[in-house]
């Protein structure tokens, strides 16, 4: 089993990342208001339910290779470049901050891969995959909510 340092590190700000967006997923479900509520509404329960699968999945491949993964909000804000929503965003900003931070999982989820691939782990490999799908299709649905 590959213990690499490198590729846990890579993949606790993937965690981290994650975390903090399901957060903001979770915070724009409750507050969404507007025209669009009940589809938003949805959209962003369907989207924060799949990250909190997602960041059980990528801490216990962190702890698989042997490394401890980080589990505080003090760690997810110093590796994320995910960001709490400031303010009461409208449905728009919410739409495009939650755009922009699943471009920016998808690119960490990227790093992660490659980093996997150099070490010949095929495990994280396949796990950073996946989650770079996940995150292009909610850009994607994110994105086409906003014309």
């Amino acid at each position: 089993m590959n213990r690499n340092p490198e590729v846990a590190a890579a993949l606790a700000r993937l965690l981290a990342e994650s975390y903090t967006l399901y957060l903001k997923s979770h915070n724009f479900h409750w507050n969404v208001k507007g025209p669009q509520f009940h589809a938003l509404h949805l959209l962003f329960e369907e989207q924060y339910t799949e990250l909190a699968v997602a960041v059980d999945t990528i801490a216990e491949r962190i702890r698989a290779l042997g490394q401890r993964a980080p589990g505080s909000y003090a760690e997810f804000a110093r590796l994320s470049a995910v960001k709490d929503a400031e303010g009461e965003p409208d449905a728009e900003a919410m739409l495009a901050e939650l755009a922009a931070d699943h471009r920016t999982v998808a690119e960490q989820a990227d790093r992660v891969l490659r980093i996997a691939q150099d070490h010949k782990d095929e495990g994280t490999a396949s796990l950073a995959g996946g989650r770079i799908e996940v995150h292009e299709k909610a850009v994607w649905m994110l994105s086409a909510h906003l014309g």
